[in-house]
């Protein structure tokens, strides 16, 4: 099979448009169906989304280990670049259902039920101190969410999810995640997870949730599925 283009962008930046968690998006057009978890496994980036119909939004999005029907940072990181390719894409098709998208000023943000995503086990801990002095060899199994409070008033929380279940030791920043701590706060949230990435979340009626954040362009990658499949 012929080469593919795979652009990298990092999703949920902070505002210096530092750290973020990185996305690989890919042609889907380009590869068929059973050689889309191959080649999310062998790119090794925590997601990777396939684009299907650009103009309608269509997608599927692979960790190294599974496809997942939703995700948050490969949905506001795919939003993000349709509209850098011309594409107004207000909303976006995945197998969980239909995710509007909104853009205000440098923040791309994506609706999402709060049932959506994957099964987290919560720890809230009692300082962002432990939550950074956690270790992720501790964590062998699902999906671990450690948080603590930042300022509480504020809607502030410093966290980190380590995810041996999606084929990745820690994940940098997860937009599901995101969602379904703020409905479980039942508020609004500004999330700084990982080395340093930043999620804003917005709490709506009947379980409904936004997650967005800062997005930033990476080098774009090739590579070649199938048989002898590499990554150039």
């Amino acid at each position: 099979m012929t080469t593919v283009d795979v652009h990298v962008v990092r999703v949920f930046t902070d505002p210096s448009g530092a750290h973020g968690n990185p996305l690989a998006i890919v042609d889907g057009r380009e590869v068929p169906s059973s050689l889309r978890q191959p080649l999310a496994a062998q790119l090794g980036y925590s997601e990777t989304v396939f684009i299907d119909d650009p103009a309608d939004g269509v997608l599927q999005i692979f960790s190294p280990a599974a496809e997942m029907p939703f995700a948050g940072h490969p949905t506001v990181g795919a939003a993000w670049w349709l509209h850098s390719q011309g594409y107004s894409c207000d909303v976006l098709r995945v197998p969980a259902g239909e995710i509007p998208v909104t853009r205000t000023d440098d923040l791309t943000s994506v609706q999402a039920h709060s049932t959506w995503g994957s099964t987290f086990t919560w720890h809230q801990l009692a300082s962002a101190a432990e939550v950074l002095a956690a270790s992720p060899t501790d964590y062998s199994a699902g999906h671990t969410y450690l948080w603590s409070w930042l300022d509480e008033p504020a809607g502030t929380i410093r966290s980190r999810m380590f995810a041996p279940a999606m084929g990745i030791e820690e994940d940098e920043a997860t937009g599901s995640a995101a969602t379904q701590l703020a409905a479980r706060l039942g508020r609004n949230l500004h999330i700084t997870q990982g080395a340093g990435s930043h999620l804003h979340t917005t709490l709506l009626p009947d379980g409904w949730t936004t997650v967005g954040g800062r997005v930033a362009p990476e080098p774009p990658r090739q590579a070649r599925p199938g048989a002898g499949m590499e990554v150039l």
